[in-house]
């Protein structure tokens, strides 16, 4: 599992170049984006063009990955994960051969960083993204699996939630078979690691609560209450409590209840705003008109992205 990740003999240094054994395409390595349980991911440039690389000596579990990559682009109208480029074998200079592939190089902000920036009204819009693409996922037969912060990217134009790695997604029904113990909720004690999306929708919440935790928090004792404290102690988080516990509990059976919940909280919000900025005549007005632009523009940009494939 990824929360002990073993250390990998491949070292691609930046200058190096990787040329493929079967397509003899070229790779020229510009630098190292992050390791994993499975192998290590490097920016790379092919044609004038930055791609990402994923390299390990693992090639079973390589071949398990991209077929995942493979079944993600099937998913019609849907940008579930990167974009698969190309597959193939390394020869390195030791006479060793590594199993790689290329994939699409998504460049965006952290959730935190973004909703940092553009502020807290955008919490629901995000939430909805990734339900709309877990939906689409768990009714294509898999789940993501090692749903963590660190796997989500915002593109800009228009904010968009993005996969950069998936290579924990696990077919419905069988045991996940990567995890990271925060997000996990059979570390927590709060059920089982069977590949279903209740055990996306509780990494879910998870992923919500370390924008504001991202030290994130130790297990204790009694786990459940100490989740539930985290989330009301969480002013930002106040309108999402219900259907975040509910998400904890595996109470939501389906992406798509959980997306329902989350659609009327956001209405109603923006339905309060409006009444109180035809109600409200005080100095304050402004900032409420400000405020209620704000998750307008949000939703906006949410209803536009179910537009865009």
């Amino acid at each position: 599992m990824n929360q002990a990740w073993k250390k990998h003999d491949i070292q691609l240094r930046p200058g190096m170049q990787v040329r493929g054994k079967w397509h003899n395409k070229r790779y020229l390595i510009k630098k190292r984006l992050g390791q994993g349980a499975i192998g290590t991911v490097y920016l790379c440039e092919a044609n004038g063009k930055r791609a990402a690389l994923k390299i390990s000596e693992q090639g079973t579990s390589m071949t398990v990955e991209v077929n995942v990559l493979k079944a993600l682009q099937k998913v019609q109208g849907s940008r579930l994960g990167p974009y698969l480029l190309d597959v193939d074998d390394w020869k390195a200079p030791s006479g060793n051969i590594y199993a790689f592939y290329v994939m699409e190089y998504l460049q965006g902000k952290s959730m935190a960083s973004f909703i940092q920036k553009n502020g807290k009204e955008w919490i629901g819009v995000l939430m909805l993204q990734l339900l709309k693409d877990l939906e689409q996922l768990h009714q294509s037969g898999w789940v993501f699996g090692d749903l963590k912060a660190e796997n989500l990217l915002v593109s800009d134009s228009p904010p968009r939630i993005r996969w950069v790695d998936v290579g924990g997604t696990t077919q419905i029904g069988r045991a996940i078979k990567e995890y990271t113990e925060f997000y996990d909720r059979g570390y927590w004690g709060l059920g089982s690691r069977r590949a279903e999306p209740s055990y996306d929708l509780f990494a879910l919440a998870m992923v919500f609560l370390t924008i504001f935790y991202p030290s994130r928090f130790e297990k204790t004792t009694r786990p459940e209450q100490t989740i539930f404290q985290k989330i009301n102690h969480v002013k930002a988080l106040k309108p999402y409590n219900t259907c975040l516990k509910k998400a904890i509990l595996g109470k939501y059976q389906s992406s798509t209840q959980m997306k329902q919940d989350i659609t009327r909280v956001l209405y109603s919000r923006q339905s309060r705003k409006r009444t109180k900025q035809k109600t409200d005549k005080t100095s304050q007005a402004p900032f409420i008109i400000e405020s209620g632009g704000i998750l307008l523009l949000a939703l906006g940009y949410y209803l536009s992205s179910l537009l865009i494939p």
